[in-house]
């Protein structure tokens, strides 16, 4: 080959090569919610460091947060309505929309086209197209014969371009098949009972699983066979006991799943209720500190870490998920908040808000390995998350 073409060949690589010495890749990125500044910090897991902030992003004291499927952008849904799509690569925000008076968390579809949105004022669900935020349905949470809207909660995406959510205020549970934008189908389960206050969906995407604020329980929709109707689970569970006063919401989305358990927060009861996911019968209940909050599993299914509402929200607790047993507790500060751990699971993040740091755990020792600085930290979020149904 004539040495002209051999440097044709040769200098178009060249360039590209030297034009990406500085690229880098999205996997073990992630992003901290700063509640009070409506900023986020940007964070990398590798070396536990923080790389930047992005501020301007309204009220996030309720925030969370999903990535797009190259992980590069992050979709944050504001308490005060607001939703903005953030560049965790380039650090910037892309754009922000108030597109309600008042929400409660946000999902992106299996295709990563569609962001949704559920909201409590007006209540009902909004979606839009993932790459410019333009609304391209909108679906009133409307129930009764008076037309009244009700508030939204537990939105998460499900295959087949599906999100799942719940009504609040009318005891409903809506699946939302939006193949066709132009023509959402939805599908109504009524009467499952009163005040849906969270919920989640299994690994696989075939169960939603709604917690009762309203009654003791919890009711379980299999979405392979919808025609089944919702079934009630755990039905009953605190029957003859005196509740405590419920401080903060426990949450279920964050989801914890072992084998063949599934671990969820009580509700007024300072109990982890463990569920066998072969029949969804109780399979035990775990005392705690407190009321937990998050229960939230290690990627190996092998632990699993519990915080819990105030005023004993200094306290992690890890149960050991084949004994069913308490192994660890650790005071890391005042006001912990959120976990997330690292996508194989050697580490896990915590935030302490009212200390302004974040803690970054060893998950075989429970040793802290570093305190980083963050202003009012409440959510963590990794972008490992684009790759799981219901995160």
């Amino acid at each position: 080959m004539p040495m002209k073409h051999l440097l044709l060949l040769i200098l178009p690589l060249t360039i590209l090569l030297s034009s990406n010495i500085n690229a880098r890749g999205t996997g073990d990125l992630g992003i901290v919610i700063e509640r009070a500044d409506g900023s986020v910090q940007l964070v990398e897991t590798s070396n536990n460091t923080i790389l930047g902030r992005i501020e301007g992003l309204g009220d996030l004291s309720h925030a969370s947060a999903v990535y797009s499927r190259d992980e590069q952008f992050a979709y944050i849904f504001g308490r005060d309505g607001g939703l903005s799509k953030i560049d965790i690569i380039n650090k910037k925000l892309v754009k922000r929309i108030k597109q309600s008076g008042n929400s409660i968390g946000g999902a992106i579809s299996q295709d990563g086209r569609l962001v949704a949105v559920s909201n409590y004022k007006p209540g009902g669900v909004k979606i839009f197209d993932a790459d410019s935020l333009a609304l391209v349905a909108d679906i009133p949470a409307t129930y009764g014969n008076q037309g009244l809207r009700s508030k939204v909660i537990g939105l998460v995406d499900a295959p087949g371009q599906k999100f799942v959510f719940s009504l609040w205020d009318a005891g409903e549970i809506w699946v939302a098949d939006l193949s066709s934008t132009e023509k959402p189908v939805i599908r109504k389960f009524k009467n499952i009972g009163k005040n849906p206050y969270d919920a989640l969906i299994t690994p696989d995407g075939r169960y939603y699983i709604a917690g009762l604020f309203g009654e003791d329980g919890m009711v379980l929709l299999d979405l392979w066979n919808p025609d089944a109707g919702s079934k009630r689970i755990l039905d009953g569970y605190g029957k003859g006991e005196k509740k405590l006063p419920v401080y903060k919401m426990p949450h279920l989305e964050g989801w914890a799943i072992a084998g063949n358990r599934a671990f969820v927060p009580s509700v007024g009861h300072h109990e982890v209720l463990v569920i066998n996911t072969l029949d969804w019968s109780e399979a035990g209940r775990i005392k705690v500190h407190g009321q937990p909050v998050f229960v939230m599993d290690r990627p190996d299914g092998r632990h699993v870490w519990v915080n819990f509402a105030v005023p004993d929200n200094d306290t992690l607790q890890i149960i050991d998920t084949e004994s069913l047993t308490l192994i660890k507790t650790l005071k890391p500060g005042k006001g912990v908040l959120h976990m997330e751990f690292e996508p194989r699971g050697e580490e896990v993040w915590a935030s302490i808000r009212d200390e302004d740091r974040i803690v970054v755990f060893d998950t075989e020792t429970f040793e802290p390995l570093t305190s980083i600085k963050a202003k009012k930290p409440s959510g963590i979020f990794f972008t490992v998350r684009a790759h799981r149904t219901g995160l």
